[in-house]
């Protein structure tokens, strides 16, 4: 698998965006969903094929991570683009410990 490196957050989901990452996820407490779609997966049903993390030159709240998203059936690619520490989302077990595999450490 090649390795991608992005100094900018919007670098980052401009490529993955071209490389077919193109549906938009949002985190929900115990899924994933792309109201686009009308999709929920749950997290035996996706995996996160490459994760970025950006940190915020001034300010700790514009901390961000992308997560490069497939579904397992292989037929739908997107992102999510979610804050993390403070301003993270509140989640389920089994989500937390889905995206925690991927989080690099702090």
């Amino acid at each position: 698998m090649k390795m991608y490196s992005y100094t900018t957050l919007s670098e980052a989901v401009n490529d993955l965006t071209i490389r077919g990452y193109t549906y938009e996820f949002k985190l929900c407490t115990d899924s994933i969903e792309c109201s686009g779609l009308e999709l929920v997966l749950h997290p035996e049903h996706f995996e996160i094929t490459e994760h970025y993390r950006f940190e915020g030159n001034t300010d700790p709240a514009d901390e961000s991570v992308v997560y490069a998203i497939q579904s397992t059936d292989g037929k739908t690619k997107g992102m999510i683009v979610n804050g993390y520490g403070i301003s993270s989302d509140p989640l389920s077990d089994r989500m937390l410990k889905k995206l925690k595999e991927h989080l690099p450490d702090n």
